[in-house]
């Protein structure tokens, strides 16, 4: 019977480039960046890789739709290069693809790297009066913030909550990711906003204001992984491996059934679950010492709380307010600024969860370092809440 990954990859080496407005830089440049880094950290040649999964979205544009240009750009000579998308979950896809490798004894050192230059594609998350037949299919509300705001009026029906007690728990959600981004050397966004100016933000899809969706950032992420054994050999002391990682896709049934309230995503309780009994955690609230989930916007991050068993059902404003999971909270979430301020290309942003995870567990995060870190949980959403995919990912030391 499966018994899934537990402990079976050790994360070798990590890099992030800096997320943002990179119009300095070509695609080529940021997986560059990341690469580099990763490279340095893991403490091997490029040679030594035998297999790479190249994560990117939507960047047609500038890397077309195969895995040449990743190969070409790090210059992965001869080896199986396999490029991925999963939506906004392609990140994390990226790394499940190189740690199944390693695992199944495929091979012994293999890479994950996403990028997206996103800011080339024009894509903004707002509609086009020519978005073809694409949205119709996958966006039936027309939008992304209108997709997702529709848990708030979801949420609020299910526990009978206020629109103002609700907008006010979202605000702090918006607010303490502004609060952390200023720590991030590397994020596209560094300046705390009051809470005053989230709650009185122009509307962009009721509840959601300016400053609860998150932007649009280029950046690129990497990950190297291979067995513990071979970490040791190569003189790593202090190992970060992967305790789960689980996908959850939707067959679309909560847009065709009438079991889904809309108060939630059933696809990220679904992952979660599997999580949870890969790693042997029982009881993630207590387990758990941070998380970086899919704040895409504010309301999403929200409902996660509760989706990932964190807070209890109808639970998550006053853990929220409680500022249970600000950066001095019992489970800091988004310590680093998540996707609102840190950035979400969507290639990168599954690996800029674990790159964040990973120093924090090996006591490199710098003035967001947490002194109590043992084990770490990312969260990636993809498409709509009710037409999506959850992945997620549990790392700890060995």
């Amino acid at each position: 019977m499966a018994s899934g990954i537990r402990d079976k990859v050790a994360i070798l080496g990590m890099g992030c480039s800096k997320f943002g407005e990179r119009w300095d830089a070509g695609t080529h440049d940021l997986l560059a960046e990341a690469f580099d880094e990763a490279l340095l950290d893991a403490g091997i040649d490029r040679s030594e890789i035998e297999a790479a999964w190249y994560g990117s979205a939507l960047d047609n544009v500038n890397v077309g739709n195969s895995a040449i240009p990743a190969s070409v750009a790090l210059r992965l000579d001869g080896i199986p290069v396999t490029r991925l998308e999963n939506m906004c979950a392609t990140g994390t896809e990226t790394l499940r693809g190189a740690a199944y490798a390693v695992a199944s004894g495929a091979c012994d050192i293999a890479l994950a790297i996403g990028a997206e230059k996103l800011k080339d594609t024009g894509y903004g998350g707002l509609p086009s009066p020519y978005k073809g037949t694409f949205n119709d299919l996958w966006l039936p509300l027309g939008s992304a913030p209108a997709g997702f705001a529709q848990l708030a009026g979801g949420y609020r029906a299910k526990h009978g909550i206020s629109k103002e007690d609700l907008k006010k728990a979202i605000g702090h959600v918006s607010w303490k990711s502004h609060q952390n981004g200023q720590y991030s050397p590397k994020a596209h966004l560094r300046k705390p906003v009051s809470m005053d100016t989230i709650l009185n933000a122009p509307m962009i899809a009721e509840p959601l204001g300016l400053f609860d969706c998150c932007g649009v950032s280029d950046g690129a992420a990497a990950a190297i992984v291979t067995t513990p054994d071979i970490a040791r050999a190569l003189g790593k002391k202090d190992i970060v491996t992967i305790k789960a990682i689980q996908l959850s896709i939707s067959s679309g049934r909560e847009s065709t059934m009438s079991d889904w309230d809309g108060s939630h995503v059933r696809n990220t309780r679904n992952a979660a679950k599997r999580a949870y009994a890969e790693a042997g955690i029982a009881d993630p609230r207590r387990d758990l010492s941070m998380i970086e989930v899919h704040d895409c916007f504010s309301i999403t991050e929200f409902v996660t709380m509760e989706d990932l068993g964190i807070s209890p059902e109808g639970g998550a404003a006053k853990d929220v307010l409680d500022g249970f999971y600000d950066r001095d909270g019992q489970v800091p979430c988004q310590i680093d600024g998540g996707l609102k301020c840190f950035g979400h290309p969507i290639g990168a942003s599954g690996l800029r969860m674990a790159y964040e995870t990973y120093n924090q567990l090996l006591g490199r995060a710098g003035e967001r370092q947490r002194g109590d870190v043992n084990l770490g949980l990312t969260h990636n959403l993809g498409g709509v809440p009710y037409q999506g995919i959850a992945a997620i990912s549990i790392l700890g030391r060995l």
